[in-house]
């Protein structure tokens, strides 16, 4: 069957289709950054007074459990539990003055250069980024923002008065962020066949399956047996590297690009003016 362009009724002429827009969704823990970006601000909120050293202690305790005991249903639940009860009463405003102040601090050192890499990758390409994650959102934001993400799903904290109630008004977990994904893919226009989706968890199979190119990151047994079964691509990410070492390198690779560029618009410059001289 021959392939016809759409036509313009407004021209009667044939218009080129449009391209898809395509989004690339990005988990945060464990896959952009080597870390829980729900505990990595403990030493702000404990210099505020928002946090004991007992109650650091105890976040501290879950972040290892969950590190170490990877991304399971049951660990991610207990971390989620344990900071509901400890932000309840916190002021919200608060939360978000600490986060910003001390984001470069608490998350460049465990950025990962690989995720970071990629992130550009597809920005050249004209995909939207977004950062997908069960942390709250007053975390995430200012995170994908240093990263130039374009949109966030993330964790929504019950607020009264200004303050944290320790319930959740959506949890962006598990099957929700597929849910989430297919709302801002038809707020957006997303063509999620054509999208991408990063994660190291296997609690996020409905993310990657969501999406036309699911990978995984850092995977364990069971979610690089999953990859197989799936078709997913399986990547390695093992280079936590400060982000404002990237920032220069990435500087000093667009500098070097711009210079050859330059150099090649000036020699094609020169060689024309040659030959014009010659030929007058």
């Amino acid at each position: 069957m021959a392939h016809h362009e759409p036509v313009d009724p407004a021209r009667g002429a044939r218009r080129p289709a449009r391209r898809p827009r395509v989004a690339a969704f990005f988990d945060l823990d464990k896959t952009i950054i080597a870390t829980s970006s729900a505990t990595a601000f403990s030493k702000g909120f404990l210099a505020q007074g928002l946090l004991t050293r007992r109650s650091v202690v105890a976040s501290a305790y879950a972040q290892l459990a969950y590190l170490l005991g990877g991304a399971d249903a049951a660990s991610t639940e207990r971390l989620r539990a344990s900071l509901a009860r400890m932000v309840v009463g916190w002021d919200v405003a608060q939360v978000s003055t600490i986060v910003r102040d001390t984001l470069h601090e608490s998350i460049d050192p465990s950025v990962y250069a690989e995720a970071v890499e990629l992130i550009a990758e597809h920005q050249a390409a004209g995909h939207d980024v977004v950062v997908v994650s069960a942390s709250g959102a007053e975390v995430v934001e200012p995170i994908a923002e240093m990263l130039g993400a374009d949109a966030v799903i993330a964790t929504r904290m019950a607020v009264a008065d200004g303050r944290y109630t320790g319930e959740i008004d959506f949890y962006a977990y598990g099957d929700n962020k597929a849910v989430a994904i297919r709302e801002l893919a038809a707020a957006r226009g997303y063509d999620l066949a054509a999208s991408f989706a990063y994660s190291d968890s296997v609690t996020d199979a409905p993310m990657l399956e969501a999406v036309g190119h699911g990978h995984v990151v850092n995977p364990d047994r069971a979610l690089r047996r999953l990859a197989v079964e799936h078709g997913w691509e399986v990547l390695t990410f093992r280079r936590p590297v400060p982000l404002r070492q990237l920032d220069t390198q990435v500087r000093v690779t667009t500098g070097a690009v711009l210079t050859g560029l330059l150099l090649v618009v000036g020699g094609v410059w020169w060689w024309r003016r040659r030959r014009r001289g010659r030929s007058a």
